[in-house]
């Protein structure tokens, strides 16, 4: 059995051409390639007193679509604001929602639900990320200088990048306003679980302080770590050694080779954005957003949290 989809208003004018045109509903199918069964639908459900009417049966599936969206129990949709305000995505909710509760609530529903409470003054659409338009770089260059003994992320085992095992991470730094303080960013390339810590400097000596503090407690699940070319990571050879794993650098300007911790850096962004000093940021604070993200399910992992794959994993590796 064919899955049915929607029309789009584009859809419902080419049926109406078609129409006038004399074709039948097995050949406007063909045409649009949808199951006739849809044609067939669309013309018994949409059709006005004039006939079929491309404009006016676009309105009339509208209708029916929020019709529809009123009939979900005010107990789910209590559930979609409590996650909302937790910052989860619409599509996040949507995907553990049919996952867990087995309840059909597209991330669509939730969107409008958010627009619609907006426009009654109410404060969901805040919980909303903010996707900036980034300019993409060409012909720069990396003046900060080489780092001694650097081994490059091409000797790095092939096994890091099919995600297979638990263990290889990413890191990155942060910078505050007027690029004082930093936080230190890991993330675990197979669960996507993140670890955060601020340093009052981004030296090589607190930034090599805070990796080493961060992945001591998950000592047996570290086996590599990959950073770009910056000098705060000068004490690679010393962090090595002291976690016992291979340390490895990305190619100048080859942001895609840690494209995980980037998009981390991304959703930490939305709580410590650029313009924003830490002089205040406390270590509750990055707990708390670390909790958030690590606790908030993700799509790549089939609408389950990181910090769940995490443990399953580690569980099924040291059990």
């Amino acid at each position: 059995m064919r899955n049915y989809h929607q029309l789009t208003q584009v859809q419902r004018y080419q049926i109406y051409s078609l129409l006038k045109m004399g074709h039948n509903r097995t050949q406007i199918a063909e045409c649009l390639g949808v199951h006739k069964s849809t044609i067939s639908r669309e013309l018994h459900r949409n059709r006005g007193q004039r006939g079929y009417r491309p404009g006016q049966a676009h309105q009339h599936a509208i209708s029916r679509r929020y019709r529809d969206r009123t009939h979900i129990m005010p107990e789910a949709w209590a559930i979609v604001e409590a996650k909302i305000r937790q910052d989860w995505s619409p599509e996040q909710i949507s995907g553990w929602m049919t996952r867990n509760l087995a309840t059909g609530i597209s991330h669509e529903w939730i969107y409008q639900y958010i627009y619609e409470d907006k426009q009654n003054n109410g404060d969901l659409y805040r919980h909303l990320r903010c996707q900036k338009k980034r300019r993409k770089r060409y012909g720069s260059y990396d003046r900060r200088g080489k780092l001694s003994n650097r081994v490059s992320i091409d000797q790095r085992p092939a096994v890091v990048d099919t995600r297979q095992r638990l263990g290889d991470w990413e890191v990155d730094t942060m910078i505050g306003k007027r690029h004082k303080q930093a936080i230190v960013t890991l993330l675990e390339r197979k669960s996507r679980l993140v670890l955060l810590r601020k340093v009052e400097q981004r030296t090589a000596e607190a930034v090599a302080d805070a990796i080493t503090h961060l992945l001591k407690p998950w000592i047996l699940d570290v086996h590599t770590i990959t950073a770009d070319n910056g000098k705060e990571f000068a004490r690679h050879e010393w962090i090595a050694e002291n976690l016992n794993i291979m340390f490895y650098f990305a190619h100048p300007n080859a942001a895609w080779e840690r494209g995980s911790n980037e998009n981390a850096i991304g959703l930490v962004r939305q709580y410590f954005p650029k313009k924003q000093s830490f002089d205040n940021i406390t270590e509750e604070d990055t707990e708390m957003v670390m909790n958030l993200l690590n606790h908030r399910p993700r799509k790549c992992l089939d609408f389950k949290p990181p910090t769940e794959v995490f443990i399953e994993n580690s569980v099924a590796l040291h059990s």
